[in-house]
């Protein structure tokens, strides 16, 4: 039998390791012990932890550097897993069979007896959950036979990972054993986030499933819900997705010493670095370049990034969401 080292990828990164059934074993081996292991998913990759072991999930927060009153999402393998842990009602139900699996998250009111760790939950009495469509995600959840709580795989506020290559550079095979490489990741942002409230669907991460989805399945209208100071999801803060360096949104052109992010082909010909997220002006391309270029252009040491106006309509909700959160300050850089 072939041992996991011989079933590495070809990447110089000793804790990337290549999609066989070896290497789901030592993965789902790894999130028994209470390690922490990363997968690709079809949004961005994810820093996975037994959902049900609160010494692992406490390792989560402090390996990203993550406030600890900012939740997880849980994944499961199908809906019939998730319903062992949360409610559904008729409205979230509906939405579950429709976009489940798939980048969508529930937030939902946990059971009683929910042995997920509250630190999932951030001392909330709500669970956010979902269900992914990613072959390598749902094979692991599949061979663990377990809950998997596991935010995006990069430090905590910084742009979330779209390659195995990212998540090895962001943490170390003491802090992150095991990476599962899957490759570049399908949809390139994190899931819509959304919570059933009453008469409405509350918005709390815009995502590929669009509002316009959602009302068609839910019968029920959408409200966006902005930032929040105790989110009951991830990704409500204000400051983050942020690279290290700073963003100029909506600007027509870089001025001296920026990098310009262009969407689309009116780009200005200024002689200064530029990544296109999508030449075609193609939002889902967009979505799919845009923490791979944010990377790529801080990677070369940029100090300040203008990024061309996207479209805010479909996907542009989502894009525009996440540059509007890189750009916001810095924790460190709010007035007390």
């Amino acid at each position: 039998m072939s041992s996991p080292q011989d079933n590495q990828t070809a990447m110089n990164y000793k804790n990337v390791f290549s999609a066989n059934s070896v290497n789901y074993t030592l993965a789902a081996k790894y999130l028994r012990q209470g390690k922490l292991v990363s997968f690709p998913t079809e949004t961005v990759y994810g820093l996975g932890a037994d959902a049900c072991n609160g010494e692992a999930v406490a390792t989560i927060f402090a390996t990203k550097n993550r406030p600890n009153f900012n939740p997880l999402i849980v994944h499961v393998p199908d809906l019939e897993t998730a319903e062992n842990y949360v409610f559904l009602d008729e409205t979230s139900r509906r939405l579950a069979e429709k976009f489940w699996p798939g980048p969508f998250t529930l937030v939902l009111p946990r059971k009683e007896d929910c042995p997920l760790s509250p630190l999932v939950s951030a001392g909330l009495d709500t669970v956010a959950i979902r269900v992914p469509r990613h072959h390598m995600a749902r094979e692991l959840l599949q061979t663990f036979g377990g809950a998997i709580a596991a935010p995006s795989a990069n430090k905590s506020g910084r742009v979330s990972p779209t390659t195995a290559e990212h998540v090895a550079r962001e943490f170390t095979p003491e802090e992150v054993p095991l990476i599962l490489d899957g490759g570049p990741c399908e949809e390139g942002l994190e899931s819509t986030i959304v919570q059933v409230s009453g008469q409405e669907v509350l918005l709390l991460r815009p995502g590929t499933v669009t509002p316009r989805e959602i009302e068609l399945v839910a019968g029920l209208p959408v409200r966006l819900v902005k930032n929040a100071d105790n989110p009951v999801a991830p990704g409500q803060l204000k400051s983050h997705y942020a690279p290290r360096a700073r963003l100029r949104l909506n600007a027509t052109h870089a001025e001296p010493g920026e990098a310009l992010l262009a969407f689309g082909r009116a780009v200005p010909k200024d002689g200064v670095i530029t990544r296109n997220l999508s030449p075609n002006g193609s939002l889902t391309e967009a979505a799919a370049s845009l923490f791979s270029l944010m990377r790529e252009l801080d990677e070369l040491g940029i100090a300040r990034i203008a990024v061309m106006p996207i479209p805010m309509q479909g996907l542009g909700l989502a894009i525009n969401d996440r540059l509007e959160r890189a750009a916001a300050p810095r924790p460190d850089e709010e007035e007390a």
